[in-house]
């Protein structure tokens, strides 16, 4: 049986994301401190610098369970990036020997020399029968090599050269299959991908190794007519052997659309089943833990000589310049934020204190604001919207009336998990001001009671934020913070 390419297509968008994790960050030119230190995810570095270095790994492995026949068919696609040095030549006018520089600028165009990565990928094909109990092992090697490209000036003349060179490099991939103990007979399918480059001279430092390493090394594992099972949430007869699975340096999820099985993403970043790039995502920012509507607007800042100089590093970098030069604004709006999903918030909704004339408010409304029943207006606009006042608005919750003042009993957690809630719940606390975002959402910003920096909180405008269902309303006379030592005992 055949991969659906549609599936497959899906999931390696999401494994170029992670291919090209961390690889340039803002402000991606090649003197910034931050690009001074590359590459640190899924790095497989040569074994002999791992002994040097036990931080290090040389190998990944990658354990999952699959309900699949024996005739089945496994399929491994393992990527990673290979270190390559790019070295700029200038070309004396005399016609010397060429020499190496930093930068050449050839008729408005800088070059500059940079350690990049290529693309590498090894494919490995077996059926279940034949994995059951033996190991399949696929060596394979990356011959060293070197390519030239000549710069050419307007004039015909040859101004310069760049040369990339990249070292050798071997690896294995394994493969192992073993039917697990119970009615179902589910498969345990291991992979493991080794690097195996032994230089001449063993690698004195990390940047010494990165150039015989498999960078952001990750795969793609598909068993077509057969169905995974899931690491994150397997089903409870599965549960026992799923917690037995052993990987290391990856985590496998299922990838490709919400209604494939076949198909998984072994991957060095951790990921939840089916992972998606998101629609608003207009490209590449190299930092998939980052929002692309904050770097975007960053990257538009930088001066024409900074983003010279990015285009001069990296040619994804350039490509990266160009699309944020040439965005068109509503691509950029877009950017902006997404509602993925909806929550009602509990007691009756509040009329707003100021609406606005000349809007029909209610429910046959279509731009209006689902709690306060008043028309949106544009984001990008912060004077366009004279409805909104934080330090008189309110928001009902219980069926009280909430605003600045209000004394409440903070309950977080409900909508998110955070460590820091344990020490807030139950306290008391003030509230500062009442917020609506551009998504019509209200958020309740308040000091806890009885804190030492309260004050310089307020004069920073630095307060904590609520959804109104996180919060309790309460009397003037429940106001003591129980956790104040020098509260009433209780």
């Amino acid at each position: 049986m055949r991969m659906d390419s549609s599936h497959l297509e899906h999931a390696r968008r999401v494994a170029d994301a992670i291919l090209y994790e961390g690889y340039l960050l803002y402000p991606y030119r090649g003197s910034a401190q931050k690009n001074q230190v590359r590459f640190q995810f899924g790095v497989l570095m040569p074994p002999a610098y791992c002994e040097a270095d036990p931080s290090e790994n040389s190998s990944f492995q990658t354990e999952c369970l699959a309900e699949c026949a024996d005739d089945a068919q496994v399929l491994v696609t393992v990527r990673f990036l290979q270190l390559q040095h790019r070295i700029v030549q200038e070309m004396p006018p005399d016609g010397g020997e060429p020499r190496d520089v930093t930068s050449l600028e050839v008729d408005g165009t800088e070059y500059t020399s940079w350690e990049e990565a290529a693309e590498r990928q090894q494919q490995a094909t077996a059926s279940v029968g034949a994995l059951l109990g033996k190991d399949r092992n696929l060596e394979f090697h990356i011959g060293s090599g070197e390519s030239t490209e000549d710069l050419i000036d307007a004039e015909g003349r040859q101004a310069g050269r760049v040369i990339r060179r990249w070292a050798a490099l071997d690896g294995r991939i394994q493969l192992s299959a073993a039917r697990v103990a119970g009615p179902y007979g589910a498969l345990r399918l291991r992979l493991r991908v080794e690097n195996r480059a032994a230089p001449e001279d063993p690698p004195r430092s990390r940047d010494e190794a990165l150039g015989h390493a498999m960078i952001a090394a990750h795969a793609l594992i598909a068993v077509p007519g057969g169905a995974f099972l899931s690491q994150t949430d397997p089903p409870e007869w599965a549960a026992a052997e799923v917690a037995a699975c052993t990987n290391i340096g990856t985590w496998p999820v299922l990838a490709g659309p919400a209604d494939c099985r076949d198909l998984v993403l072994s991957s060095p970043v951790i990921l939840y089943d089916h992972p998606e790039i998101a629609a608003e995502s207009a490209g590449d920012l190299f930092d998939a833990t980052e929002i692309d509507e904050i770097l975007t607007l960053r990257t538009l800042a930088l001066t024409d000589a900074e983003k010279r100089e990015a285009r001069a590093t990296d040619p994804r970098a350039a490509q990266l310049m160009d699309r944020m030069d040439n965005m068109p604004p509503e691509m950029l709006e877009r950017m902006h934020g997404a509602i993925r999903y909806l929550k009602s918030v509990p007691g009756a909704a509040a009329a707003h204190p100021h609406p606005e004339p000349g809007f029909p408010a209610g429910p046959d409304d279509p731009f209006g604001d689902p709690i306060l029943d008043r028309p949106q207006v544009p984001w990008w606009d912060p004077g366009a919207d004279t409805t909104v006042s934080p330090e008189t608005d309110h928001v009902v919750v219980n069926g009280v009336r909430v605003a600045r003042g209000s004394r409440v009993r903070m309950r977080p957690g409900s909508r998110r998990a955070d460590a820091q809630d344990l020490f807030l719940v139950g306290r008391t606390a003030q509230v500062e001001a009442v917020l609506h975002d551009v998504d019509g959402q209200v958020h309740v910003a308040v000091t806890p009671d009885h804190d030492p920096a309260a004050d310089l909180q307020r004069s920073h405008g630095r307060f904590l934020y609520f959804a109104p269902d996180e919060i309790e309303p309460i009397g003037q006379e429940e106001a003591e913070d129980p956790l104040d030592p020098a509260g009433p005992a209780r």
